[in-house]
């Protein structure tokens, strides 16, 4: 789970919400929604992602698993190495990017994701690898015992301020995430982080020598239609069920909307309705009001349709399944957050109770941390932690310029109306992400030390200048100025393009172990399958990453 935002600041993180669409004026009417329509497009490019039905996809990952073994042996592997599917992704060309995970002698291989894109004609591409080192280890009996591992895990959750910590066990693993592959243990903690957001650290313990290797966190967070609070009056796509409407929308994988009425931990009471007008449009303490229900609603109903629009991808696993959103979390619990062990998008009320962080692209972020785990599943920390939440900025970005709101008008600010400072800015910028106080401009050897919120800046600045260019300018009433590390000037290549590389880039060439270095390395594959090598879309993608002084 990611926070919404760093400790020792309020910096957001944000999620993405599904959003379904009724047909409503002044409130929700019963009625079925319909999807938006696309406007005419020029035919997508060869290597961009085409639409699969949840039959053809899992058809696809069965036959791939199926010939696993083939794979393996084709790629290089060893014997007692094992690919287990997690995903394909099939371009307009029928070019196939197969993403598996790998295990040792039956046990996982953290840090051993790799991708295998096969030409339609069968013949193997290319293979990108979250590591290039050999998985082999000389023993696979450890030295310590799995219970210390265990007690190692929860004494470091504490000193991490977790409080309630408890653990499930340690689990056997290979850790391939940095150097010579080593057995180890994989612990989970439970309970709670110091600022009420529910707890889910991973920590990996050597199994010879006891030494922490690696920790990330699971939970990860952000910020947070009816009559909203931050979107004016917006159409929901809900259920009748009897003589009462549900706030369930079954067109858009039956994404549902709970009330947590600040408890938390649950599923929660799902938001039900007389007339199907929900919301006043202003927020309430009480812990049961709907306004902040058809924030979360509408957010998901935006952000299903954003990837369904812009991407081919049904849902965040891309099969056709909807995440839930749970609402009112907590006391006063100034956070939002996506997690993948509940499949669902959980949001605070902020300070007070009377500031909930539903808005669009804390929705939008939210549930792309959710994309993220599903594709790349970039670690939460250091350099790729980075990249984690600057993907979820990016698409929550993307989302608020998709709904083409009025009342919340799209922008390079990342949770601009849910006033976590208490003085009405932004919590990121990604012009100049260092406007914040905290985020990096560009990219150092010290980056990856940063908390990961402002890590981000780096690849946020990065994709401001792709999209929109160095330099002053103003889009929809905001000015940006956007400085650059060489003192070029970039050119941008306009959003629409931008994210069509960055999707390409995290679903077909990023691995959990993605630094910088790597993802500018990406990207430009990325780029140069979509549009060519030697095109202007990937000469941008260079220019724009030297401008953050990744080369």
């Amino acid at each position: 789970m990611s926070p919404l935002y760093a400790r020792r600041r309020t910096t957001l993180a944000i999620a993405t919400a599904v959003a379904a669409g009724a047909l409503v004026s002044t409130g929700l009417t019963t009625s079925a929604s319909a999807q938006p329509t696309a406007s005419a497009a020029a035919k997508p490019p060869a290597a961009a992602p085409t639409t699969l039905s949840a039959a053809a996809r899992t058809s696809l990952i069965e036959k791939a698993q199926a010939g696993a073994a083939g794979t393996a042996q084709r790629i290089g592997l060893g014997a007692k190495e094992k690919l287990i599917v997690k995903d394909v992704v099939k371009d307009v060309d029928g070019t196939l990017h197969t993403r598996y995970e790998r295990t040792y002698a039956g046990l996982p291989v953290l840090g051993g994701d790799l991708i295998v894109h096969t030409a339609r004609s069968g013949r193997t591409e290319g293979v990108t690898r979250a590591t290039s080192a050999t998985v082999e280890v000389a023993s696979l009996k450890p030295r310590i015992s799995a219970d210390k591992a265990e007690k190692q895990a929860v004494s470091a959750a504490r000193t991490l301020g977790s409080a309630k910590t408890a653990a499930d066990g340690a689990r056997k693993v290979i850790w391939a995430g940095s150097g010579k592959p080593v057995l180890a243990y994989e612990t989970v903690v439970g309970g709670f982080q110091d600022d009420g957001t529910p707890n889910r650290l991973h920590v990996i313990t050597d199994a010879a020598t006891g030494k922490k290797l690696y920790e990330y966190q699971g939970i990860e967070n952000a910020t947070g239609t009816g009559k909203s609070l931050y979107s004016g009056t917006v159409s929901l796509t809900t259920t009748l069920s009897g003589s009462t409407y549900q706030l369930y929308d079954t067109t858009r994988g039956g994404h549902k909307t709970y009330n947590l009425a600040h408890k938390t931990s649950g599923t929660g009471t799902l938001f039900t309705d007389a007339d199907n007008v929900w919301g006043t449009g202003a927020a309430s303490s009480s812990g049961t009001d709907q306004t902040a229900a058809v924030d979360a609603a509408y957010g998901a109903q935006e952000t299903w349709d954003f990837y369904k629009s812009t991407f081919n991808r049904s849902g965040i696993k891309n099969n056709g399944v909807g995440a839930y959103s749970r609402v009112h979390y907590g006391n006063s619990y100034v956070n939002a957050f996506w997690d993948d062990s509940c499949f669902c998008m959980t949001y605070g009320d902020g300070s007070g109770n009377v500031n909930p962080l539903t808005s669009l692209d804390v929705a939008g972020h939210e549930m792309s941390h959710g994309v993220t785990s599903n594709t790349a599943g970039l670690n939460y920390s250091g350099e790729s932690g980075g990249l984690n939440e600057a993907t979820s900025d990016i698409f929550g970005t993307g989302v608020e310029f998709f709904a083409n709101n009025s009342n919340d008008v799209g922008d390079y600010l990342i949770g601009e109306e849910i006033d976590i400072n208490g003085d009405g800015s932004p919590l990121r910028y990604m012009d100049k992400p260092s406007k914040d106080g905290g985020s990096a401009d560009y990219w150092s050897s010290s980056v990856g030390g940063k908390d990961v919120h402002y890590s981000s800046g780096v690849a946020n600045h990065f994709f401001y200048l792709l999209a929109e260019g160095s330099g002053s300018k103003t889009i929809n009433g905001v000015t940006y100025n956007s400085p650059t590390y060489n003192g070029s000037a970039v050119t941008g290549i306009g959003r629409a393009k931008a994210l069509q590389i960055w999707y390409k880039a995290l679903t077909t060439y990023m691995t959990s172990t993605t630094n910088y270095k790597a993802a500018r390395t990406a990207t430009l594959n990325a780029a140069s399958a979509l549009y060519g090598s030697t095109s202007a879309e990937y000469k941008a993608v260079a220019a724009a990453w030297s401008a953050v002084n990744v080369n």
